[in-house]
């Protein structure tokens, strides 16, 4: 039996995704090779989620995350060459009831883990320093909009995210986290050689917030006053600043 190139494709795609082709294995004539590519495939993108959502494994462990990472290859192959960029559909998928895992949070985990994958590939550009504004008059400063620098992004959740992120580390010491004792708004950043997060108040990531939304910093500042009576700009600006959060005024 002879397939089009395009048919032979398009089945061998179906054979890797598991939908049996006999149509294939007679045009191939060795099924056991197309058994070895769908396992390597399989195999292959598993691993590559393994790499990407770390913290998700070691609360599931190893096997258990393979279990679902295969579930999950099947339901949605890459589209991109890149493998580092495969995975922005996991954390909803981990949110789906069939995903079977029986962890609330473990969604909200898989998306700090796939934000701090987009932070630490990020392209690391000019960044907005104090220096940078302080030749600003306050009242055209309250008028400026910034723009949070590549890869920076908000990460919030009902959980306690970055002390189940800190207790899934090597080397963390044993103990149980309350998960009820969240929620948790962290801010994940790309950083000279890797990526991180810091953790925000209410005040804060309502400000933080306003800005990705692209409003002024005045209305940004009175969004964290609304959040959050003691939100203290002042401060924390300087920190986000002093984090690098914000890309560098556009000339």
């Amino acid at each position: 039996m002879t397939l089009a190139l395009r048919d032979l494709q398009a089945a061998f795609a179906a054979h890797v995704l598991g939908d049996e082709q006999p149509g294939l294995v007679a045009a191939v004539g060795d099924g056991r090779r197309l058994a070895i590519h769908r396992h390597h495939v399989a195999r292959s993108l598993a691993t590559a989620l393994a790499a990407t959502f770390p913290t998700v494994q070691a609360l599931v462990g190893a096997d258990f995350f393979r279990q679902i990472a295969q579930v999950f290859v099947v339901r949605s192959l890459p589209t991109q060459p890149v493998l580092a960029e495969y995975g922005a559909e996991f954390p909803d998928f981990l949110a789906a009831p069939e995903a079977g895992h029986g962890l609330a949070y473990l969604a909200d985990v898989a998306r700090l883990d796939w934000a701090l994958n987009t932070a630490f590939y990020s392209p690391r550009g000019s960044r907005l320093t104090a220096a940078d504004l302080a030749g600003i008059p306050p009242e055209q400063l309250a008028s400026k909009k910034l723009t949070l620098a590549p890869g920076t992004a908000l990460v919030r959740s009902r959980y306690p995210l970055d002390l189940i992120w800190a207790a899934s580390q090597p080397g963390a010491p044993e103990g149980t986290v309350d998960i009820d004792q969240g929620p948790a708004r962290l801010l994940v950043l790309p950083r000279a050689q890797d990526a991180g997060f810091i953790v925000l108040g209410e005040g804060e990531a309502a400000f933080v917030a306003a800005v990705a939304d692209g409003q002024s910093l005045e209305t940004a500042a009175g969004a964290g006053f609304a959040a959050q009576s003691s939100f203290e700009l002042s401060s924390g600006f300087a920190q986000l600043l002093g984090c690098e959060a914000f890309a560098a005024l556009q000339q």
